[in-house]
This record gives C-alpha cells, sequence and structure tokens, in this order.
C-alpha cells in the first residue's frame, strides 16, 4: 500500500499538467430541484445544500449569496465585475469560489467582496482579464489559480499568512523574474508552483523549501543558479523545458541532487547532457544540440550498488544515436527500459 504522502504527490503533478480543472460536479441540468435557499439565476441541489452552481448562464455579473453556501461555480459565464455586498452572507462561511472564463478586471473587482472572504480554501481565478493578484485574507488558502490572465508582477508579501496554501498556478501571465522576485516566502507548506508560458530570465528567488512541484516551461531561462536547487531538498518534478538554456548557463553539478525523480531541459540549446544525480528516473532532452553521449553524466563510476535509477530517457532531435553509447552503458544505465534516440 502506497503512503498518503506518495499519493497525494501523484495527484498534485497530475492536476499541474492539466489546463482544464475539474471541479467535480454535474451539469447543472442533472442537479435536480433546487432548495429553497438559493439565488433564481443559479441552482442550489436539495441534496447538496452548501453548493450554488451559476455556471455557464450568460451571466454578467455575480449574484447575490445566500446563507450557508460554501461552494460557488461562476465560470463559463459573461461576468465582467463583482458588485460590493454580493458576498455579504458567507463572508466566514465560503471556501471554494470558481470565477474561471469570464471578462472580469480588477477595476471592476469592488472592495467589500473578495476582500471580505475569511474562509476561502480555493480560489479559481483563471481565464479572466485581471493584471493585478486577487487576494483573499484567508489564512485557510490551499489553493489558487490565476492562469491565463494579463499579470506582469506577483508583489511579494501577498501569501506571507498563507500558512495552509499548497497549490499555485500562475501559467500563462506576462510575469518576470523581476515581477515575482520573493513573492512565494510566505507559504511554508506549498508543494506546487506552475509559472509556465511567462517571460521569466531565471527560475523564481525565494521560493519554499517544501516545493515539490517546479514548472517554468516556455520562458525565457537562460541559465540556473548555482546552488539553486540544493535549497529545495524535497523537489520531485523540474520542467524548464523550451527556455533557452546552453551548457554555459548550467553550472557543474546544477542538477546533481537526490531528490529530483523528473527533469525536463527539452527544447533547449544543450549541446551536452548536464551531470545528474543516480536516483533521477525520468529525463528529457529531446531538441537539444547535444553532439555527444558522455556516460559520466549519469554515473561516476559503475557498481553493484552504484549505478542509475533513470528508466527513461529522450535524446531524439539531437545530434547523438545509438552508436554514440559506450559498450558500458548496459551496466550504468541497468534500469533504463526506455532511452529515445529517434
Amino acid at each position: 500500500m502506497f503512503p498518503l504522502h506518495v499519493i497525494l504527490l501523484v495527484l498534485l503533478a497530475n492536476i499541474a499538467q492539466c489546463q482544464d480543472y475539474d471541479y467535480d460536479y454535474q451539469p447543472f441540468s442533472m442537479l435536480g430541484p433546487s432548495g429553497p435557499n438559493c439565488n433564481k439565476e443559479c441552482d442550489c441541489p436539495i441534496n447538496f445544500p452548501s453548493a450554488m452552481y451559476c455556471d455557464s448562464r450568460k451571466l454578467k455579473f455575480v449574484p447575490v449569496v445566500p446563507t450557508g453556501i460554501k461552494y460557488l461555480y461562476l465560470q463559463n459565464n459573461l461576468i465582467e465585475e463583482i458588485k460590493a455586498g454580493v458576498f455579504d452572507n458567507v463572508t466566514d462561511t465560503l471556501r471554494w469560489l470558481v470565477l474561471d472564463n469570464n471578462q472580469i478586471t480588477n477595476a471592476k473587482v469592488e472592495k467589500g467582496t473578495i476582500d471580505k472572504l475569511t474562509a476561502l480554501e480555493k480560489l479559481f481565478f483563471s481565464f479572466n482579464q485581471i493584471t493585478e493578484a486577487v487576494i483573499p485574507p484567508s489564512k485557510s488558502l490551499e489553493e489558487l489559480k490565476m492562469t491565463n490572465n494579463k499579470l506582469s508582477k506577483f508583489p511579494s508579501g501577498l501569501l506571507n499568512d498563507k500558512e495552509n496554501l499548497t497549490s499555485v498556478s500562475l501559467q500563462h501571465n506576462e510575469l518576470t523574474s523581476e515581477g515575482i522576485a520573493d513573492a512565494f516566502k510566505g507559504p511554508k507548506k506549498m508543494l506546487s508552483l506552475d509559472l509556465s508560458h511567462n517571460k521569466l530570465k531565471k527560475l523564481p528567488a525565494g521560493v519554499p523549501s517544501s516545493l515539490e512541484i517546479l514548472y517554468a516551461d516556455f520562458n525565457e531561462i537562460d541559465k540556473i543558479g548555482a546552488g539553486y536547487l540544493k535549497k529545495l531538498p524535497t523537489l520531485r518534478y523540474l520542467r524548464v523545458s523550451h527556455n533557452k538554456l546552453q551548457d554555459s548557463g548550467i553550472p557543474a553539478g546544477a542538477f546533481n541532487v537526490t531528490s529530483l525523480l523528473e527533469l525536463d531541459l527539452s527544447f533547449n540549446k544543450l549541446q551536452s547532457i548536464p551531470e545528474i544525480n543516480e536516483q533521477l528516473e525520468q529525463l528529457y532532452l529531446q531538441a537539444n544540440e547535444i553532439n555527444k553521449f558522455d556516460l559520466a553524466s549519469f554515473c561516476k563510476f559503475t557498481g553493484p550498488l552504484n549505478y542509475s535509477r533513470l528508466r527513461h530517457l529522450r535524446l531524439d532531435a539531437n545530434n547523438v544515436t545509438h552508436t554514440d553509447m559506450p559498450a558500458e552503458s548496459a551496466n550504468c544505465l541497468r534500469q533504463a527500459s526506455d532511452i529515445m534516440f529517434e
């Protein structure tokens, strides 16, 4: 039986790969009769009276939320504004707020709305038009998703009191390295941070040591700071594909850390295979400019207990082939079931 920690980590990794979030709800046409304590624009199932479903109804505003509602679904509408007072009945009880796929701007989020939600655990604010992060005061916040907006910065201090925050997703914005400096220092339990599809020139500074998943694909990163990963002793999954990494931007031993299980450096400009730790299981290097197969990148020496745990290695779309592998590769890469050259 797998430890709960491992199961949670796998679930987090799967969630981080998805663009669309599964809210685990039924279409409103299948919800059955609505309870009496519900806004007329929405549905509140009798068998789940703490949830109010207002999704996919062409709404242009957030309706007033009645007392007792803990889970509010407003995704896939035409909402442009959030007026003051709509959350007054649930300021200390609302746990989930889903606002994805609307047309909300910061100017139309009035005071006395999200800034009054003290019990919120999940805030999903993706696919809108916000240029500044909208953060509730809740110390119970666990998950924050603001993907596909127009964020150019995420100031430090916004998350300082979010002691329960475990997952932050900010991909598909316009964030720069300067714009997120020390933005994620506060949360001490953060496990997952996704900054893919932004304008970063380096991996984010000041991230918590608890981090296990860091995605920074599709940025402008051209170097990895010396000792960066040694400050993240529990990091398992690191993706820096589709960036501008060259050999000169990777210090010796930068990826030689025991915690890493998956490393994605594909679609960069590397000419050699960087040194990795023997514990790494998945390495993606396709679509680089690699022209040699150096076995020392995987194993300093080989013995009964000294060998690479690598299982999957992609080297396709490079300048190496199977014939470039040294004869002793079979001992070093004895667990590799999939080595792809073409």
